[in-house]
């Protein structure tokens, strides 16, 4: 069962930034699909950034041009560089891989706040 977790939440001003990473417990060489999903406090979890199948990025509109996905496969590590975070990017992440199983972390609290 593929392990993965979250690191990088924590509290930051409106217009600040952070690094999200996600360390998976397997190769993550061969996995096409991964990535970052968030969910606030009565909302539904939603798409951030993710690596699909089919070899495209995908962003939601939301985060486009501030939330730059990246990964490192030589460390199994997922990254999600937020810039210019605003209140409504407060949430819980969590990242995501699907290689025929998938698996989830256990989420990292990102909270922005003045």
């Amino acid at each position: 069962q593929v392990q993965l977790v979250e690191s990088g939440g924590g509290l930051v001003q409106p217009g600040g930034s952070l690094r999200l990473s996600c360390a998976v417990s397997i190769s993550i060489s061969s996995i096409s699909a991964m990535g970052w999903f968030r969910q606030a406090p009565g909302k539904q979890r939603d798409m951030v950034a993710i690596f699909a199948r089919d070899g495209t990025t995908n962003y939601a509109p939301n985060v486009k041009g501030r939330f730059p996905i990246s990964r490192d496969n030589a460390k199994n590590t997922m990254y999600l560089q937020m810039n210019s975070l605003k209140p409504e990017d407060t949430a819980l992440y969590y990242c995501y891989v699907n290689y025929g199983i998938s698996g989830w972390g256990q989420g990292t609290q990102v909270t922005v706040s003045s």
